[in-house]
Parts: C-alpha cells; structure tokens; sequence
C-alpha cells in the first residue's frame, strides 16, 4: 500500500473554482456541514483517498462489512459555481501525516483549477454555547474585509493555539500555491456533535459564495441536540446544587 494512495472514480475532466473542507474534528462542525453541501446540492464523489497515515482501523458498514477508512472528494456546479468538497471519516494519525495529507488535497485542488479554500471546523470552547459565533482566519489580508460583512469574528486571542490539523494547513500550503483561504469556526462545546455550530457556519458561508442552501435538515437535527444538551444542563445543575448542599 502506498503511503497516500488517490483512486479517482472517473476518467472525465472536472472543474471547480473553490475547494471547501469538512473533514472530522471538534463537534463534528466542518464535516457535518460539507456533507449537508453535499446531500442538498447533489454532489458527485470523484475520489477517494486512503493512507497509512490514517488510524489503524476499518469502517463497518450497516450490512456488517468493513472498509479501509477513506477520505472523500465531490464535486458540483450550482448558479454557475463549480465546487469541490473534501471530507471524510478521519484525519491523520501523525504530524508527519497532517503535512504529507495536505499537500495530496491540494494536488488535487489544483488540478481541478481551484482559486479560493474554505476550511470548516469546530472552536471548542468547553461549555454549552446559547449563542454561537463563528471566528475566522485568513491567508491574506484581503479577504478579511469580506469575512467580517458575512459575520466572520477576529480576535488577536481566537483560537488560542493555532489551527491544528488539515483546515490549518491547506490555508497555509494554499496560499503558496495561489490560493486564497479562509477557515470558519463555529463555538462549540467539543463534548457533542454539534449540529447547532454547524448551521451558524453554514450560514457564513452561504453568505461568502453566494449560494442559497436549505438548512432544514441542519435545523432539525440542531433541535433535536438542544433538547439532548437541555438535559445536559439539568443534570449540571442538579450536581451542583447536591454539591451546595454537601458543603453546606
């Protein structure tokens, strides 16, 4: 097997001028919302990349069979945008991964003739969240203008740390190759998948590229994780106040 192995499913010629990626990571955000693209736009999957690099582990399917653990890209036109989806079931095991994987994402950008990135992802903030913001990052000053009209927030102290994994990393690697990139990161908790970010990231970026896309799906499944975090929130409470009354 070779290190990163890229099985494209066509031999025909596709284009597409922006690359957005969803791949796993906090709450699920990014990848929960590149597959809702997806599904709501009638994508089509072009290839399938698999690696070493990857956890040492297989995917079983409902029927019980298993599968190498994949990444995945997909293309489609819509409103005379031509768009390319990198998601998946996992991210590197190893930084020598993370940077060995990135640039094999971005060969295949550029061979479809991508300009413009959006990395997707979750900021975890390590609380329940009411209201949920999304922060961002840029890869050239230029497009910070535009981010924050969309609703895109900038703090000098967010995300503390950096942004690990691929949605970093491509925006960097991009920009040497041309292409401008900005990461979306909606709050979320971290503890749960959190369909409730994801629509707010959505959101932003249908505002950026100009695209109307039905959040129902999004909506609903964000409804029925609030009433799952309102029971969370009970049950804090609960222990807190069983801890005021031991102390007390």
């Amino acid at each position: 097997m070779d290190d990163i192995s890229i099985k494209m499913l066509s031999d025909e010629k596709y284009h597409a001028d922006i690359l957005i990626e969803g791949l796993p990571g906090v709450g699920q955000v990014g990848k929960l919302v590149a597959e809702h693209m997806i599904e709501e736009l009638g994508a089509v999957k072009i290839a399938e990349i698999t690696s070493i690099f990857f956890p040492p582990q297989v995917i079983i399917d409902e029927n019980g069979v298993t599968r190498l653990t994949r990444n995945e890209v997909y293309v489609v036109n819509k409103d005379d945008r031509s768009i390319a989806f990198l998601t998946g079931d996992v991210q590197s095991g190893s930084a020598e991964g993370h940077y060995l994987l990135a640039d094999a994402y971005l060969d295949i950008a550029e061979s479809l003739g991508v300009k413009q990135i959006y990395a997707l992802g979750g900021y975890g903030t390590g609380h329940l969240q009411e209201e949920i913001q999304v922060f961002g990052a840029v890869n050239a000053p230029e497009l910070k203008e535009s981010a924050e009209n969309a609703g895109v927030v900038f703090s000098t102290d967010e995300p503390g740390g950096g942004i690990f994994g691929a949605s970093g990393l491509i925006l960097a690697f991009g920009a040497e190759r041309g292409m401008e990139g900005m990461c979306l990161m909606g709050e979320t908790s971290g503890y749960i998948v959190d369909p409730k970010s994801a629509h707010a990231v959505l959101r932003v970026l249908s505002s950026l590229i100009g695209l109307d896309i039905d959040a129902t799906k999004l909506e609903e499944r964000a409804t029925e994780m609030e009433a799952i975090v309102e029971k969370i929130r009970e049950h804090e409470s609960a222990k807190a106040a069983e801890q005021l009354n031991y102390i007390g």
